[in-house]
């Protein structure tokens, strides 16, 4: 009787079960929509209550495993992106990485749009960022202490290197990378002690570039896979008609996230202790936190998942905005956490 009671003294009863009547068709899905991936466990777990439990990555405790991945730098727009993004790191305990810090190497008039170390705090992750092209000539020319001095002025904790020699070959202003990438990357350990993040722009690397790159005594690897933005289409988006229909069959080049968290289990089984780089940031195509969540289980390893337009696209509007979007992911992944397990 009891239970009755409470039932009809509930004011939002009538209403509710008005909205369950009139969504009830819209409501229905086809099998043909399941998710594949997850076996759904209603039965083991209460609701989520408390926090994600915070963990060790690259040196720091970070409290929720998103990562703000590289996106933009060098304009005024880019300075209230990346304030909002570097506010929202602080609230809810992620690492950051800033986009190209080019224009940095010479300069310091647009230092106000990457200097977000108050705002982040000592306590979370904060790195720099170059290209690839950028950095060989700096090796080249024995002018390394310039990404010291990128790093120093940004108090970061160290430079991630994007690799992206499709997108540089494609851009109309682009730079001619004249030696391998690994080339430089090994030439540029052996003059820095800076911490290093390696990550591709949007097509992800193959079995043997990623071979490669685990053997090398770098903080992480970052996918940046085929899947989400492709720096190579941007490009191909900014050329003439001629160049865009000649070479868009390239964007369709490349390895998705789920393809390389696949490599990099293979690989680390088969390299053993020969693998010096343990920690990981999954990006490209995650749209959600389901796909995070579904891919750092499958990694057998310290992992993070990066987004990049799904964060640019709230940011740029407000930082309100932007919180309640991470607020919904993260609620979301507690759920996943108690009840979706990997199929």
């Amino acid at each position: 009787m009891e239970n009755i009671e409470n039932i009809s003294n509930d004011p939002t009863a009538a209403e509710r079960k008005q909205d369950h009547i009139q969504l009830a068709f819209q409501s229905q899905i086809g099998n043909a929509l399941l998710d594949k991936r997850f076996s759904y466990e209603p039965f083991l777990a209460a609701h989520p209550s408390e926090k994600l439990k915070s963990f060790s990555f690259l040196g720091k405790q970070i409290q929720t495993p998103i990562w703000v991945s590289s996106m933009t730098g060098g304009t005024e727009k880019a300075f209230q992106i990346n304030a909002n993004l570097a506010r929202a790191c602080k609230q809810f305990g992620m690492g950051m990485g800033l986009g190209s810090c080019r224009v940095l190497l010479d300069s310091n008039d647009r230092l106000k749009d990457f200097d977000f170390r108050k705002t982040i705090g000592e306590d979370l992750p904060f790195y720099a960022n170059i290209g690839i092209a950028q950095l060989e000539i700096l090796v080249q020319d024995n002018k390394v202490h310039k990404v010291d001095a990128l790093v120093n002025a940004l108090q970061a904790d160290g430079i991630i290197l994007h690799i992206n020699p499709l997108q540089e070959w494609l851009q109309p202003e682009g730079d001619k990378i004249t030696m391998a990438p690994i080339t430089t990357i090994q030439r540029f350990i052996d003059k820095t002690k800076q911490k290093i993040i390696v990550k591709e722009v949007g097509q992800g690397f193959g079995k043997e570039s990623l071979r490669a790159l685990l053997q090398l005594p770098i903080e992480a690897i970052e996918l940046a896979a085929h899947g989400g933005t492709n720096f190579s289409k941007l490009e191909l988006l900014r050329s003439n008609e001629n160049k865009l229909n000649t070479y868009k069959i390239i964007a369709q080049i490349g390895h998705s996230a789920e393809e390389m968290v696949g490599f990099i289990n293979e690989l680390n089984a088969e390299l053993g202790s020969a693998v010096l780089c343990k920690q990981f940031i999954i990006s490209g195509g995650i749209k959600n936190f389901l796909d995070g969540y579904y891919l750092q289980e499958k990694l057998k390893a310290p992992s993070v998942y990066g987004q990049a337009s799904s964060l640019l696209k709230y940011a740029e509007k407000s930082y309100e905005e932007l919180e309640q979007y991470l607020l919904y992911q993260i609620e979301g992944l507690k759920l996943a956490k108690a009840f979706f397990k990997i199929n």
